[in-house]
């Protein structure tokens, strides 16, 4: 398999935001405030760059923001191919995270709504082992247009296309059906117990795992604090625990382990193998605040 890969996503700024207990509606609340670059396809490339992935990265930001973002890729060992959009702004996303981690989202897409099939050539599939998208470019017409042309080019050409369905929220408000017929034909999904179970409408992720295997056929479901499992149409292939590690913030946590496992997959390791480095990614990643490597 060749080992360039290209991750097709957002690209965000992170707003988050750590109060020190509930939040008093109207009055104050003290809170941990900062802002770090962000975005799950962004997350995803930057952490393959880390891992020592060689990756591309294809997205449209605000123009104003275009020669920012391609410097700041540049210097994480990210290829950015990005767009500037002339009537958006770059999107934001304010991310409120409750004391036991958990995470609640406020999104403005800005920009990532524009991708356009103009954004997307088929050229940048030249020497590309497996394309890598981010569930939030099927959530809108226009990205899920040129994504759904450019993965039927990746087909044709025997390209391995994985999807990470990114938001359990906007599954469940276009519907499980619509998203699974919008990515059929993906070889990998990478999806959480929460994501697959709306969209399989089971609870249990071998249930899970049985059910996506007849859509994908490999599937990748993501356990939090209690690992990871691998498998298909057949069942469980590979079941793998966590490691005990102190949450600071779970962003992009799915992200880590999901550059971690391709990286370690396009490198020639087998799966178990594979799965080991996407769990020890995701478990780096929840150690700090922020959607990329500290």
């Amino acid at each position: 398999m060749r080992s360039r890969v290209l991750v097709v996503g957002d690209v965000m700024t992170d707003v988050i935001v750590v109060p020190e207990g509930p939040i008093v509606k109207g009055s104050d609340r003290r809170a941990t405030v900062r802002s770090r670059p962000g975005g799950s396809g962004a997350n995803q490339a930057v952490w393959l760059g880390a891992m020592g992935a060689n990756v591309v990265f294809a997205a449209r930001v605000g123009a104003a923001d275009k020669a920012m973002y391609e410097n700041y890729f540049r210097g994480l060992g990210v290829v950015p191919v990005l767009a500037g959009d002339k009537e958006q702004p770059s999107g934001v996303l304010v991310t409120i995270v409750d004391p036991d981690g958990e995470r609640s989202f406020l999104t403005d897409r800005g920009a990532n709504l524009n991708l356009s099939p103009d954004d997307l050539p088929a050229s940048l599939l030249d020497e590309i082992g497996m394309v890598v998208v981010s569930g939030y470019s099927f959530f809108a017409p226009g990205p899920r247009a040129a994504v759904q042309g450019l993965l039927a080019e990746a087909r044709a050409r025997g390209i391995a296309v994985a999807v990470d369905p990114a938001s359990v929220g906007f599954l469940v408000e276009v519907g499980p059906a619509q998203f699974l017929g919008w990515t059929k034909g993906a070889d990998w999904i990478f999806a959480n117990e929460s994501e697959a179970e709306a969209l399989t409408g089971m609870a249990g992720y071998e249930a899970q795992m049985r059910a996506l295997g007849g859509r994908f056929a490999n599937v990748v479901i993501k356990r939090g604090r209690l690992g990871a499992a691998l498998g298909g149409s057949d069942g469980v292939r590979v079941l793998q625990p966590a490691p005990v590690v102190t949450v600071v913030d779970s962003t992009g946590a799915g992200d880590a382990f999901a550059a971690g496992f391709i990286a370690a997959l396009l490198a020639g390791e087998d799966e178990t193998a594979a799965l080991a480095k996407g769990i020890a990614a995701g478990a780096k990643a929840v150690q700090s605040i922020g959607g990329q490597p500290a």
